[in-house]
């Protein structure tokens, strides 16, 4: 029995015919996982294991070295605040404090709503735009202090709208 929704299983069993080694699909496997199920479990991360020929072991040495993949569950909007060169040096660690204070919980945190987690994160690849924030998939660039309740704002209306 998979973890898997059963389109997520097909959408695996084609992933894994487009690449000359199996192994390549990896990545892209852990992230549509992470996507239905909300972090890689460790049902999960034995699942993709078995689809891929590989060990857990392997799986989750892949995985950890990635911050956008989790192993805990998050909030349903995961901010993820970068505070590498680039960003720190335009208030990327001024950024994160302001999410801090307004969320009210620290690094790996989640609100006791369920709807926000805040982790600290090494780097997000948009440095031209730092300071920077991803949320999920979304990004938001070129950031202040200033700019936290807005961004919260958006997402508690758009979790408001989509819970109605």
């Amino acid at each position: 029995m998979s973890v898997f929704s059963p389109q997520l299983a097909a959408r695996f069993d084609a992933l894994v015919t487009k690449y000359p080694a199996r192994r390549s699909a990896l990545i892209p496997m852990l992230l549509y996982a992470q996507d239905e199920v909300g972090y890689l479990s460790d049902a999960v991360i034995t699942e993709i294991a078995d689809r891929l020929s590989l060990t857990p072991l392997e799986v989750r040495n892949v995985a950890s070295y990635y911050s956008m993949l989790r192993f805990k569950p998050a909030g349903k909007f995961n901010i993820q605040v970068c505070t590498n060169i680039s960003c720190m040096l335009r208030g990327g660690y001024e950024l994160f404090e302001r999410f801090q204070q307004e969320l009210g919980i620290g690094h790996k945190g989640i609100t006791p709503d369920g709807v926000f987690s805040l982790e600290e994160v090494e780097c997000i690849g948009v440095c031209c735009w730092a300071p920077a924030i991803q949320v999920n998939y979304a990004f938001h660039d070129e950031l202040t202090p200033d700019d936290v309740p807005g961004i919260l704002a958006k997402y508690l209306k758009q979790n408001k709208e989509n819970n109605a």
